[in-house]
C-alpha cells in the first residue's frame, strides 16, 4: 500500500468509528502530528496502527487528545477582551433580557473563564447563559476541574486572579462562583448541529488549523447559529476578509456582525 493511500485509508476509517473528519484540517500538519504519534509507539504504517486502535481504547483517546488543538489562555489579546466588556456586551445587555453566549473549542476553559469573570464584573451573570463546548473529552473534564497553573494566570488582573482562583496543591482553583454559571458539553464543530439564537458567539484561534472549506461551512453555521445582530469573535489570527458572504459585517477588528436580515 502507497504511504498516500495508506494515510487516507486511516482518514476513513476514523471518520466512520468517530464522526471526525481529518480530511477538513490542514492536511500537512495534521499527518505530521499523527506521524509522531504513530512512530512512538512503532508502528510502521497507519493500517497497523489502526488495528492497534480498534484493539486499545488508550490508544483512541490518546489520538484524539493528541489531534485537537488545545492551546488556550485568559484573556488571549487583553485589548479585544476589553473592547468586548466596554462596548458590545453592555450593547448586548442593553434591552434588559437576557442573553446567550458560546465558547466554541473552548479547549481546558481558560475562553468561558475569562468570559464569565467579565460578566460577574458587570453584575451580569445571572442574566447570560454561557455555553462552552470542545470535541475532545479528556479537556472538558479539565476545564470542568478548573485548576490552573500559575504561568497560566499570567494574563489575569490581579485584582481577578484574588477574587476569582484560590491556591489549591501549588496551583489555582476557580471559584465555584465562575462554574456555576458554564455549561460544558462535548460537540464536533464540524458534524453537529448548532443550537441558535446566540448574541455572542467566540471561537479564536482554532480556524486557522482548517482547510479553507472547512472554514467556509464554519463561518456559514455560525452565522446560522447567532440571531440577527449577534457577533463572532475569532483569533489575532482568523480576520474574515469577505465577512459578506457569510452573511456577516466587521463590528471591529476581529469582530463580525451577523447582518440583520
Amino acid at each position: 500500500m502507497t504511504e498516500d493511500r495508506d494515510f487516507s485509508l486511516f482518514i476513513q476509517r476514523m471518520k466512520e468509528k468517530t464522526h471526525i473528519d481529518l480530511s477538513q484540517y490542514k492536511e500537512a500538519q495534521m499527518k505530521r502530528r499523527l506521524t509522531t504519534l504513530r512512530l512512538k509507539h512503532g508502528y510502521e504504517s497507519f493500517e497497523l496502527y489502526w488495528e492497534a486502535i480498534e484493539k486499545n481504547r488508550a490508544l483512541l483517546n490518546e489520538f484524539l487528545d493528541r489531534m485537537t488543538i488545545n492551546v488556550s489562555e485568559f484573556w488571549r489579546n487583553p485589548n479585544r477582551w476589553e473592547v468586548l466588556q466596554n462596548r458590545f456586551l453592555p450593547e448586548m445587555l442593553k434591552g434588559g433580557g437576557r442573553i446567550k453566549i458560546w465558547s466554541a473549542a473552548c479547549s481546558t476553559g481558560e475562553e468561558p473563564y475569562t468570559l464569565a469573570m467579565i460578566l460577574e464584573e458587570m453584575s451580569a451573570s445571572n442574566r447570560a447563559s454561557v455555553l462552552a463546548t470542545d470535541l475532545d473529552a479528556i479537556v472538558l473534564e479539565k476545564a470542568k476541574e478548573g485548576i490552573y497553573l500559575e504561568r497560566s494566570l499570567r494574563d489575569v488582573p490581579k485584582p481577578l486572579q484574588s477574587k476569582y482562583f484560590k491556591p489549591e496543591d501549588g496551583a489555582f482553583a476557580v471559584s465555584d462562583s465562575l462554574k456555576k454559571h458554564i455549561d460544558f458539553k462535548q460537540q464536533n464543530l464540524l458534524h453537529d448541529s448548532f443550537d441558535s439564537g446566540f448574541d455572542l458567539i467566540v471561537c479564536r484561534n482554532v480556524m486557522i488549523y482548517f482547510t479553507e472549506e472547512a472554514k467556509h461551512l464554519l463561518y456559514h453555521k455560525f452565522a446560522q447559529a447567532l440571531r440577527p445582530g449577534g457577533l463572532l469573535f475569532v483569533g489575532s489570527t482568523e480576520q474574515i476578509f469577505s465577512p459578506g458572504q457569510y452573511g456577516f459585517e466587521t463590528a471591529d477588528t476581529f469582530f463580525y456582525r451577523r447582518i440583520q436580515s
